[in-house]
């Protein structure tokens, strides 16, 4: 069974990641000494922007992120000693596709909205990660 699991969460989508980490859960306790990680994609600020956010604001951003994230973690009900997060900075794909594998994660679960125009035109992060991804991929929707 798994023994490490990178679940990918979208702190403003409270929803989906509800059912992501359900779902993360539900298999760590079958496999009973499984590891969850979550992990959160901040987006890099454009260069555009640089003179108009403060200096530090990409550190904040990581700390506000991070505590989130600990409550996040405060309400799964699996043994904290089993469950970390990471923020990361970037595109969501590559980064969830980097820590998995510097995690060397044996599954990877993201939650999914059902396709609209806009993900068949654009892409959506949820089918590239299934795409490129070196391990196994579960995508939970409502």
């Amino acid at each position: 069974m798994y023994k490490k699991i990178l679940v990918a969460v979208d702190i403003s989508e409270a929803d989906v990641t509800q059912l992501a980490l359900d779902a993360a859960v539900a298999l760590a306790k079958v496999a009973q000494d499984a590891q969850l990680r979550l992990i959160n994609v901040q987006p890099l600020v454009p260069v555009a922007f640089i003179d108009y956010i403060p200096p530090n604001f990409d550190e904040e951003m990581r700390e506000a992120t991070e505590k989130d994230l600990a409550g996040l973690r405060g309400k799964i009900s699996y043994p904290a000693e089993r469950v970390s997060s990471i923020v990361r900075f970037g595109a969501v794909y590559p980064e969830v596709l980097a820590e998995a594998e510097e995690w060397d994660a044996d599954l990877i679960v993201v939650g999914s909205h059902r396709p609209t125009m806009a993900t068949y035109l654009l892409g959506s992060n949820a089918k590239t990660i299934v795409r490129h991804a070196k391990c196994s991929v579960l995508v939970v929707r409502k």
